[in-house]
């Protein structure tokens, strides 16, 4: 049983303390991680496929690493992965700060990666469970609570880089900047050590050996993994595709940043109503194929773009349909988890499908860059594909997957799951 488990009156701070944590936890990545690039070209002379190498270092170190992040959380519950999540942080951006080698540079990314695989998946799956308790004690649908969660993150990740760029207009530079990381990282950490409950962790040591292959060898679970693998595959083509389009429309990219604005701020601005919306009127599994549908739609609107100002209309619906899409398809993919896992291995599966589609994605972007060359219509059409294949997976997901809405007041667990208990 828990030691000090939150009182009957406090699961509405827990959620907002679990809500803030994710705010303030990208507020102080935000700030440092747009400047890395240039600081490691420019100020520390790297070249240019060494600074490649060391961010994809730090992204695998992250996304490739959340499962064990997931499954730690699982044997020794949340709050001593959160806090050594929260320390391992400090130690990275301090480290990084004065690091002037490549050696101690990729050292420090490397931590900074797996501190976020053991914070994340620990953060994310307690507020999972938390959203699933609020549901059932007030009737709230999940989605709502975990888009409050999903708008907090992009609130945080637009109001990073601003803080970011006020240090360095006042005339700080990339050490200012990764110190002030640290300086937000030591407040979270101060947070959770005071506030954070101890929970008895949710799966036991002599339970927990059969759990990976009880997690992966989940048809249903590993369905959601692979439609929500085809969003993420997408989504990096923000990334990927969309700066090639906006030079090719407007000979330069210069329109870029405010088209990574526009997304953040309609998440920030449109997540909740969207998903209150969405959860009076569809069931989790219809919300991620809208989503999903909706992401391809916004494939479907670019390979016309004309040349000029004008072509970036066809990559502003691009952007507009695809994060609209996200808004749909995030709360209700990461909602269904607890439905379709037993609640000891929350943890781990929320873990699961971060690394699995990480996964996807670096296969993706591999198959995908090789499209850059080929024909707009053909581009952008094999591109709609890959949002359609992930919808169509998710229409195959078991019908109990489904909830029965808002009116009913209760989830109703997957196939082969047990239903989400109250927790210790």
């Amino acid at each position: 049983m828990s030691a000090a488990a939150p009182a009957a009156t406090a699961p509405d701070r827990y959620l907002r303390l679990l809500t803030t944590t994710q705010f303030a936890f990208n507020i102080g990545f935000y700030a440092v991680l747009p400047y890395l690039a240039t600081h490691l070209g420019t100020g520390l002379g790297m070249a240019g496929w060494l600074v490649g190498l060391v961010l994809g270092l730090r992204t695998f170190s992250q996304q490739g690493l959340f499962v064990i992040g997931g499954a730690l959380t699982d044997r020794y519950g949340p709050r001593p992965v959160v806090l050594a999540g929260c320390a391992l942080r400090i130690a990275g951006f301090g480290w990084l700060a004065f690091a002037g080698s490549t050696a101690t540079v990729i050292g420090a990314v490397l931590l900074t990666g797996l501190a976020a695989a053991l914070f994340s998946p620990a953060v994310e799956s307690e507020t999972a469970r938390e959203a699933v308790r609020h549901e059932r004690a007030t009737g709230t649908p999940r989605a709502q609570v975990l888009a409050r969660f999903s708008a907090a993150g992009q609130a945080g990740a637009f109001l990073g880089p601003l803080l970011g760029s006020a240090l360095l207009l006042l005339g700080g530079g990339f050490r200012e900047a990764a110190l002030a990381g640290v300086a937000v990282f030591v407040a979270v950490l101060a947070g959770h050590a005071r506030l954070m409950p101890r929970r008895a962790p949710v799966a036991r040591t002599d339970r927990n050996r059969g759990s990976v292959r009880e997690v992966f060898g989940n048809r249903p679970f590993l369905l959601l993994c692979l439609a929500y693998s085809s969003y993420l595959v997408a989504y990096n083509q923000l990334y990927l595709s969309l700066p090639e389009e906006v030079r090719r429309a407007t000979g330069s990219q210069a329109a870029l940043g405010a088209l990574f604005a526009l997304s953040s701020l309609l998440v920030v601005c449109a997540q909740l109503p969207v998903t209150r919306w969405a959860a009076r009127r569809l069931a989790p599994r219809t919300a991620l194929v809208a989503g999903l549908a909706t992401v391809a739609a916004g494939f479907a609107a670019v390979p016309s773009a004309p040349g000029g100002p004008a072509g970036l209309l066809p990559a502003a619906a691009f952007v507009v349909l695809l994060t609209l899409g996200q808004m749909l398809l995030v709360p209700a993919a990461r909602g269904l988890v607890p439905d379709l896992v037993d609640d000891r291995h929350l943890g781990l599966a929320t873990g699961a499908l971060s690394s699995v589609s990480g996964a996807a994605v670096l296969a993706g972007s591999a198959a995908t860059g090789t499209l850059l060359g080929a024909p707009a219509p053909v581009r952008w059409a094999v591109l709609a594909a890959v949002p359609l294949v992930g919808a169509a997976l998710a229409l195959t997901l078991p019908a109990g997957a489904e909830g029965e809405g808002e009116e009913a007041g209760q989830p109703v667990p997957g196939q082969g799951a047990r239903p989400v208990q109250p927790g210790p």
